[in-house]
């Protein structure tokens, strides 16, 4: 095997094959050419993101329905222009967000940001990291109740925008997942701030399968704060409508009346929370496929044997960056003290650089390629297996790209709410079927 620093210099040698194509699918983020722009009308940029005045609040609606709601860089300058101001405004006490049709949304734009990379457009793909950060960091950090309406498909940087905020309802056509591994990349956006503070080891499953969640199991594991059933949300957003408050007591004194417990069926995942603590409590990834392996053999259980086959279909580098990932903010850095939301995004920036730069893997654009642009399903990863992945490797992805890099800007906020909420474990009591 070549020493990582002749892989290194290979890598930065290496230019991604072009392509013509830019077909449309979904990942953890939705595809769409030209930033958007030639579908959305950029000269009416306003309508993406759309704004309802309510008695004491605002209502913001993402708005591609066509493309579930999908993010774009001009909406994320939208979104931190809007709350930095109502924030501001004595008039405006809470925000609600919620998105158009089927989708609260899909993520962001990687086929796009796969042409930008091919075409040696680095400074713009960064640009789209730079502003959703820093809107996570202001939903996370915001001053005044923060509601988020996930009504269908949540995933990569849909959940990103809305879990780190201080209210989260999910409902029955809920579908979340952190799904960015499956494409050589990894949860990031604030994902390994929230998955991190998971009980037991549920984050860590959560990041290395990218299994979906439904509406009931995201309430019960604290990624929701509130469930309803979706028929309810119109009698809900009218009452929201008409509440006159900025309390934060208020706001959840009214959600917890509107709302309902959710009820696990037989096939939630949380039924097996002992099972993940096991497997993905391991200390390392080949630990934990050896755990998945073990009791495979044992039980012949259907569970261990899919999660199995994630696992070893996943790129291995990966694995390996999302696992030190998630765990990184848990370690001690001072008195026992978490990572903050402001440090998570900061290193989850250094990640994301390396993971487009390509100068250590070319796994991300092999992925998009693979599963949303020729949608061949089978991509060549690069390590293609564990034991090629070096632990210089994975350290270096946790490091600036250069020295000349500027570092991803956040403003010093009061505490996240995830940092002042008591709702970053299991729910140690669920109504069952």
């Amino acid at each position: 095997m070549q020493s990582f620093k002749v892989l290194l210099s290979r890598r930065l040698k290496y230019k991604y094959r072009n392509s013509s194509q830019s077909k449309r699918g979904l990942c953890s983020f939705s595809n769409v050419n030209n930033g958007g722009c030639s579908t959305d009308h950029c000269n009416d940029l306003d309508s993406l993101v759309l704004v309802e005045e309510r008695a004491s609040s605002r209502r913001v609606i993402l708005n591609r329905p066509h493309l579930l709601n999908s993010l774009i860089t001009p909406m994320g300058v939208r979104l931190n222009k809007l709350y930095e101001s109502w924030e501001q405004d004595s008039q405006v006490g809470f925000v609600v967000i919620k998105g158009n049709g089927r989708s609260f949304s899909a993520g962001g734009d990687v086929v796009n940001m796969y042409r930008l990379i091919n075409e040696g457009r680095l400074e713009e793909c960064k640009d789209i990291f730079r502003t959703f950060y820093s809107f996570i960091y202001l939903v996370g950090t915001y001053l005044k109740p923060h509601v988020a309406i996930l009504d269908g498909i949540t995933m990569g940087g849909g959940g990103g925008i809305s879990v780190p905020g201080s209210y989260r309802v999910a409902t029955d056509k809920t579908v979340f997942a952190t799904p960015e591994i499956l494409i050589g990349f990894h949860p990031d956006g604030g994902a390994s701030y929230y998955l991190s503070r998971l009980s037991g080891h549920f984050g860590e499953y959560l990041a290395l399968t990218g299994n979906t969640l439904c509406g009931e199991e995201l309430l019960a594991c604290g990624l929701a704060t509130h469930y309803s059933l979706s028929a309810r949300l119109p009698m809900i957003e009218d009452r929201l409508g008409r509440l006159v408050t900025d309390d934060f007591s208020v706001m959840e004194s009214f959600l917890s009346t509107y709302t309902q417990p959710g009820i696990l069926n037989d096939a939630c995942i949380l039924h097996r929370i002992e099972m993940v603590n096991k497997c993905f409590g391991q200390g390392s990834v080949e630990e934990i496929i050896d755990a998945l392996e073990i009791e495979a053999a044992k039980t012949k259980d259907e569970w261990y044997i899919s999660t199995l086959n994630k696992l070893k279909n996943a790129p291995p580098l990966s694995l390996k960056v999302s696992l030190k990932s998630v765990r990184f903010p848990c370690t001690e850095i001072r008195e026992g003290r978490f990572q903050t939301l402001q440090q998570c995004l900061a290193r989850e920036y250094y990640m994301t650089l390396q993971a487009i730069s390509g100068q250590i893997s070319t796994d991300f654009c092999e992925g998009i390629r693979a599963r949303m642009v020729d949608k061949c399903f089978t991509p060549k990863w690069d390590p293609p297996c564990l034991k090629q992945v070096s632990e210089d490797m994975v350290k270096a992805y946790f490091l600036k790209p250069n020295s000349y890099e500027p570092d991803l800007e956040l403003p010093n906020r009061p505490s996240s709410t995830w940092e002042k909420a008591s709702y970053m474990q299991l729910a140690a009591s669920y109504k069952q079927t």
